[in-house]
């Protein structure tokens, strides 16, 4: 049997089963995500908390897609788990024609450039608000192969997607084993791992002890001139599985004894402004990562009172306090004047004496991340917060000050290596999607 020209309605025939929300009943609300991620059950919610009363009840098998969202893929097979759920009127439901079209295939058709495409031509409307035509998609012409051609076209497909998923586990297994490998750099650079040939060349290095002296000695006399204060402390939960093993030479004091100041931002609620002065939070901030371009303003005013005795400059640290990036930290590598809140930490160090990047490496490596995540106190139903004096009580591994610098060189280059590495793991989860579209263009060339 020869393929025939068909239209799109030839295929699918519109249905509407309207449903009337009883407040008493419970439903099951449907959603279609975008990228032709299929249909789904977003909700069980009863009839009394859903304000549109209005709906449509869908059956498994049903073709529904999204008459705002099709142009991005919104469409798929209601599955099974859906049966007897419920849409809004943006939603559209078909049933497939099964003596023209096999389910399966036309299934594997709306994941095809050409059926995006499709919707793309159907929709009419400005830029930011595109509605799917219903007629104009209908009437667009297609060939269909016979359905033995279907059949054997679905076997293909599904022959390529099981290799497509194939290389993409392995994509995503390699990611894994990079990031782990970017961990387990940044936990031998701060036990000396990295830097054992480096000791060996340089037997004669200043010991840590006395760097922590003169640091101490530097931190007395600012004290004493009442430039600063001192930091109060907060006895932290020690953790047998952070126990850290480091060279005989160097030191393991808290934060607080080799830094200038740990602080936190405004505990004000602010109040932004369209133009004014810059102000950060902890969404400006990932580990390594200093990210000030998306920020808000705030008026001079507020400015001048955030920043009082917590001015940040290039070279302290900020790291993050609340929430999922509690600890995360970064170096400002920028001269640039903020505000900042009380999500992030300020760490102000001894320039001359520590390398802050150095610093950043512990507070970002597997020890950084087990203290941050192991003292962080939480209230109620909040996400917690790691507190200042904690953070003060957090014992850095300290090396002497030429170490510091040559570990943070080694660990740049080791990065540098993995950085190229995800490029080239990157590349291949392109190419994987690009195979699959090649599988689907094979399977329907035809129907374009």
């Amino acid at each position: 049997m020869m393929a025939l020209k068909r239209r799109v309605r030839d295929m699918l025939l519109r249905l509407k089963t309207p449903v009337e929300i009883q407040n008493s009943k419970f439903y099951k609300r449907l959603t279609i995500r975008i990228n032709h991620q299929g249909v789904s059950v977003r909700d069980t919610e009863i009839g009394a908390k859903i304000g549109t009363k209005n709906q449509f009840r869908v059956r498994a098998g049903d073709f529904i897609l999204s008459k705002i969202d099709a142009r991005q893929g919104a469409f798929g097979i209601v599955p099974p788990e859906a049966d007897d759920g419920i849409i809004t009127g943006n939603f559209w439901t078909y049933r497939v024609d099964n003596q023209l079209v096999d389910t399966e295939w036309f299934l594997q058709f709306t994941n095809s450039k050409a059926f995006l495409e499709l919707c793309k031509r159907s929709s009419t409307g400005n830029t930011h608000r595109k509605y799917l035509n219903e007629t104009i998609f209908l009437n667009h012409e297609l060939v269909i192969p016979s359905l033995e051609e279907q059949r054997k076209a679905v076997v293909a497909c599904k022959d390529g997607n099981k290799c497509v998923e194939e290389v993409q586990q392995e994509i995503t297994h390699q990611q894994s084993l990079l990031a782990k490998l970017k961990q387990a750099i940044l936990q031998e650079a701060i036990q000396g791992k990295l830097t054992v040939d480096w000791r060996r060349a340089h037997p004669y290095v200043e010991p840590a002890s006395q760097l922590l002296q003169r640091i101490q000695a530097e931190k007395a006399c600012l004290i004493a001139a009442k430039k600063i204060k001192s930091g109060s402390l907060q006895e932290s939960v020690d953790d047998e599985q952070n126990a850290l093993a480091i060279p005989s030479h160097w030191e393991l004091p808290c934060l607080d004894e080799i830094t200038i100041l740990v602080t936190d931002g405004t505990h004000q609620t602010p109040t932004y402004t369209n133009t004014g002065r810059i102000f950060l939070s902890a969404q400006n901030v990932k580990p390594f990562r200093f990210m000030p371009e998306q920020h808000r303003f705030v008026s001079e005013k507020a400015f001048l009172e955030y920043t009082r005795n917590r001015k940040a400059e290039r070279g302290d640290l900020l790291l993050g306090r609340v929430g999922a990036g509690i600890g995360e930290t970064v170096v400002i590598d920028q001269d640039l004047e903020f505000a900042f809140y009380v999500s992030l930490g300020l760490v102000k160090t001894f320039k001359d004496q520590t390398v802050p990047e150095y610093l950043a490496i512990v507070f970002n490596s597997p020890y950084g991340v087990r203290y941050a995540r192991g003292n962080t106190s939480s209230k109620g139903g909040s996400a917690g917060n790691f507190n200042l004096g904690r953070i003060r009580s957090f014992k850095i591994p300290l090396p002497p000050l030429a170490e510091q610098a040559a570990i943070v060189e080694r660990v740049e280059a080791l990065m540098t290596t993995c950085r190229a590495l995800e490029k080239e793991i990157e590349h291949g989860r392109t190419h994987a999607a690009h195979l699959l579209q090649a599988v689907l263009k094979e399977a329907f060339v035809k129907a374009s």
